[in-house]
């Protein structure tokens, strides 16, 4: 299939990028990876008359330590760059776990995380991810600049609240506290290379290693039109000692906060099973690396 025309523009720095962006109305796209727009625009089913590409703008692909004990990731940070960042994988386990199981070797290499959440798919690796750490997303125009929680920025399937002249410039996440694990799973009908049937994510933090858990984030995906944070299961996990039982209860309690379609991928009855069996054993995975945090 072949590309319809279009008009290709490398602005080379970010308030060239947004000037272009607000002149040209909404007629734009931005470009950074490519590895969904690219496919959207054979199909045409997207046909913009211009490509902003990212790639000239300094500093959006940086992955930067931040004096408050958190990170900042910039939009055009690779799933790949993620998947191995040493940081990330330590702090921010289920991000980088998310990174490494988003298709492909060659589409991760090309993939961000950017373009991953503003695509809005409710299947997608990274918005899980992001919501069990409150990622707070910035987003910019050429005259104003926002910032808004991540769990805020999803409408519905492939829509988000981000204008039509705004740019997502930065993800900011605060480093977990001390005897926090995170874990993520995805489950597709392939072992590689598939979109996801369900996918979760959480993020438990222990008063001490023997429990009681005083924080907990789960967040689950493809069960929804948006990416979901199942606050009933979480609610019934604070205070209470991690165990077997608790996070299977926990488990049975997340599926009332989804709403799965029967599609091509798995069933609505499966789907919610599924939910039931991953949280538990998501919860299980975050629940030791917990125990084998280490300053």
């Amino acid at each position: 299939m072949l590309l319809p025309n279009f008009e290709y523009i490398e602005p080379t720095t970010l308030e060239e990028a947004l000037r272009l962006l607000s002149d040209m109305g909404g007629n734009a796209r931005v470009i950074a990876g490519g590895t969904d727009l690219l496919v959207r625009m054979k199909l045409k089913i997207e046909k913009p008359s211009q490509l902003i590409s990212l790639r000239k703008v300094p500093g959006l692909n940086q992955v930067i330590k931040r004096e408050t004990h958190g990170v900042s990731i910039g939009p055009a940070v690779t799933a790949a760059d993620l998947a191995r960042n040493e940081f990330i994988r330590d702090k921010f386990a289920p991000l980088a776990t998310a990174a490494g199981k988003l298709g492909a070797p060659v589409i991760r290499n090309r993939a961000t995380i950017g373009g991953n959440l503003v695509n809005g798919r409710p299947a997608a690796d990274f918005p899980p991810a992001c919501m069990v750490f409150d990622a707070i997303l910035k987003l910019k125009s050429a005259t104003n600049e926002r910032e808004i929680l991540v769990g805020e920025f999803f409408r519905g399937p492939g829509e988000t609240i981000i204008e039509p002249n705004e740019l997502l410039v930065g993800i900011f996440m605060e480093t977990p506290a001390p005897w926090t694990g995170g874990s993520y799973i995805k489950l597709g009908a392939r072992k590689a290379l598939e979109i996801s049937m369900v996918n979760v994510a959480v993020m438990l933090t222990l008063q001490e290693p023997l429990g009681p858990i005083v924080d907990v984030k789960i967040a689950l995906g493809a069960v929804a039109p948006t990416p979901v944070r199942a606050f009933a299961a979480e609610q019934y996990l604070m205070g209470r000692h991690p165990s077997e039982k608790v996070f299977s209860e926990a488990g049975a309690i997340g599926v009332g906060m989804c709403h799965p379609i029967t599609d091509h991928r798995g069933t609505m009855e499966y789907r919610c099973l599924m939910i039931e069996t991953l949280t538990s054993r998501a919860l299980n995975l975050a629940y030791q690396n917990a125990l084998a945090w280490k300053p």
